[in-house]
């Protein structure tokens, strides 16, 4: 394999030897079931938590319609992404498919808000959970349940992939049956009341409980309907550490999609319609067990159930570490952030990207909560959503662009969707972005985001883009790309 040019645009570009890249090394641990636990484990916790906020903001039709809007914006980019990691299939994920696409620049913006996502994400699903042992522990300490909740699933993560990847295949399946319990019970009680949907009343002006805040409410809803399957998008970031990349990662990203499209169907209307109804559970921190107590009585058995019930956070919370973890990884490996943040040691796990992480989300969660802002796990979650549909925005452009730019390129998966459903992701994704900045209560969060976003800009410009690694793969297969299309 030729030697890459020392210079690509903006970037320049240095050369290390064999010893850098064998202190960053990932282990081949992954079949496609276990990548459909890893994917489906790391959205479960929507169908748990974060979702109903979305009924406070729209209603309960608000709410639908913007889950159908956001299930075909998925569906569009899960389709399109399985045709992208068949075809570039590195740890980098996102960055790996814009950077090559998009050059240097985009790659790192990318990179970065997928860093945002991944993040925080596990900071808004801790926050589930202490809300739901707050409900059976009042007086349990908030920030000593986050810190315990941290340490715990770090130590899976750096332990082995191995372990992280079966771990998060039991209690994926866990959190599933936890879900059926429910959805089972609340049909066959008949505890479920189909008016208990439309009883949020609605604001002065609008005309109809069914749209209590009229189509605004609709779009204010989009960030909350995103979390029925937001992180289905990290599997690529599995691509080094899986066996047959080829073939199990596109099979894993669809067979996962749909069985999130099921759960939160059946989510969204079944746990909206038991107990208070969409006025209760739009404001619930925990509002699978709101219906718990509905269900089965406010007795041993809710108690019970809502302690099985974190299995669903829990399996989120696990899987997201390890998605972080890899994004920070690929981007340190390549340079973009400082290189000793990719360091793996003896058991081929980036320990280092792993603790960096934990430790960013569990100071944010902890200033949202000292702010005095209420809503803590709403805002932060809007956080995520921002960081989460920049990305998306720009892997549907670097789709098409791929598409238009490199018909060479080996694609042994192709989306049946092409780029008409790339471009259809991509709109939906932008108007899901300009969503986040709808309720006023949480942008704060989101206007931080941004600012963290142009100070790791201003970074890249002013540092890293001096200073990435000719030999991390992702550079290096756009490197020689772009070495090819010079000399045609």
């Amino acid at each position: 394999m030729s030697q890459p040019p020392q210079k690509s645009g903006l970037a320049g570009y240095e050369n290390v030897g064999s010893d850098y890249l064998n202190k960053r090394q990932l282990k081949k641990s992954a079949g496609w079931v276990m990548l459909w636990a890893l994917g489906v484990g790391a959205v479960i916790s929507g169908d748990y938590f974060g979702w109903n906020f979305g009924l406070a903001a729209g209603g309960f039709w608000g709410l639908s319609i913007a889950t159908v809007l956001m299930a075909i914006m998925y569906v569009c980019m899960v389709y399109s992404i399985a045709e992208l990691s068949a075809a570039l299939p590195h740890a980098g994920g996102f960055y790996s498919f814009t950077r090559n696409a998009l050059g240097p620049f985009g790659g790192f913006v990318c990179g970065l808000t997928d860093t945002i996502e991944y993040v925080i994400t596990p900071a808004v699903i801790v926050v589930g959970i202490g809300g739901y042992l707050n409900t059976l522990i009042p007086d349990l300490p908030l920030y000593a349940c986050w810190l315990l909740s941290y340490a715990l699933f770090l130590g899976i993560n750096i332990r082995g992939v191995e372990l992280t990847f079966k771990v998060g295949l039991v209690i994926t399946i866990l959190a599933m049956l936890v879900l059926f319990i429910f959805y089972g019970g609340v049909l066959l009680t008949g505890t479920f009341r189909w008016e208990n949907l439309f009883n949020i009343p609605a604001e002065p002006g609008q005309s109809s409980d069914w749209l209590p805040f009229g189509w605004t409410g609709v779009f204010s809803a989009l960030p909350f309907a995103i979390w029925f399957y937001l992180a289905i998008e990290q599997l690529p970031l599995a691509a080094e550490e899986t066996h047959d990349v080829v073939n199990d990662m596109p099979r894993a990203l669809i067979t996962g999609i749909f069985t999130l499209l099921i759960l939160s169907v059946l989510t969204l209307v079944l746990n909206t319609g038991v107990g208070g109804g969409a006025v209760v559970i739009g404001s619930s921190d925990a509002p699978l067990q709101e219906g718990f107590s509905v269900v089965f009585g406010a007795g041993e058995a809710t108690a019970i159930l809502t302690i099985i019930a974190l299995t669903g956070l829990l399996a989120s919370f696990h899987t997201i570490i390890y998605a972080y973890g890899r994004v920070l990884f690929a981007l340190s490996r390549a340079g973009y952030f400082p290189r000793w943040i990719s360091i793996t040691g003896k058991n081929k796990t980036p320990w280092v990207a792993l603790i960096l992480g934990g430790a960013i989300g569990f100071i944010c969660a902890v200033i949202i909560d000292r702010s005095g802002s209420g809503g803590v796990g709403a805002a932060l979650l809007n956080m995520a959503v921002f960081g989460a549909v920049i990305s998306y925005t720009l892997v549907m452009i670097s789709f098409i662009k791929l598409r238009l730019t490199r018909p060479d390129l080996e694609r042994p998966y192709v989306s049946p969707l092409g780029i008409p459903g790339a471009a259809i992701g991509g709109i939906l994704s932008i108007i899901a972005l300009l969503a986040c900045f709808s309720i006023s209560d949480y942008r704060p969060g989101v206007w931080g985001t941004s600012i963290f976003l142009v100070v790791g800009i201003l970074y890249f410009l002013l540092y890293s883009r001096h200073h990435l690694v000719a030999q991390a793969p992702e550079e290096e297969v756009a490197l020689i790309a772009e070495g090819i299309e010079e000399l045609q």
